[in-house]
């Protein structure tokens, strides 16, 4: 069973992992296209929080958003494949913040194809975070195995 749940994670972590380097290969100077097509969303994102909070939101450059994201799942990725329960932790981070941001479904009609696709996308993401809150807790429910060494029991005189 260790070696499916191996393979299992393998093949869930080569997800972002395969993501994180297509954005690492396409970086440059400029961010890469990753930064290109966040860039309007993230505005965008930025603009509805500071509305809704009453104040303004620190400016952000968007190849450090780039870079996070790509450290988040490059490590969590690597991290998972281990059975960490950081790694593990690192991409939820990066699903909890990238979600919202750029599956932005909300921000278009029912009716039309782009709300379906981003619904689509948004509805995956949520699944991947479910996935990985079940294999946290799976983790922290199985009890760990203590050594086959019974500690020496005292004499008594």
């Amino acid at each position: 069973m260790g070696f499916v749940s191996f393979v299992g994670r393998v093949l869930f972590a080569s997800i972002f992992l395969l993501s994180a380097y297509q954005e690492f290969s396409e970086f440059g100077s400029d961010g890469g296209p990753a930064a290109k097509s966040l860039k309007p969303k993230f505005d965008l994102f930025i603009k509805q929080v500071s509305a809704n909070i009453g104040m303004g939101v620190p400016h952000i450059d968007i190849k450090t958003v780039i870079a996070s994201t790509m450290f988040l799942k490059a490590f969590g990725g690597l991290l998972f494949i281990i059975s960490s329960s950081f790694g593990a932790f690192l991409l939820l981070v990066y699903l909890a913040f990238i979600t919202p941001v750029v599956h932005d479904f909300y921000n278009y009609e029912m009716e039309s194809q782009q709300f379906v696709q981003l619904f689509t996308q948004f509805s995956q993401n949520v699944a991947f975070f479910g996935a990985l809150l079940f294999f946290l807790g799976m983790k922290n429910s199985i009890p760990r195995r203590h050594s086959k060494r019974r500690a020496a029991k005292a004499k008594t005189t």
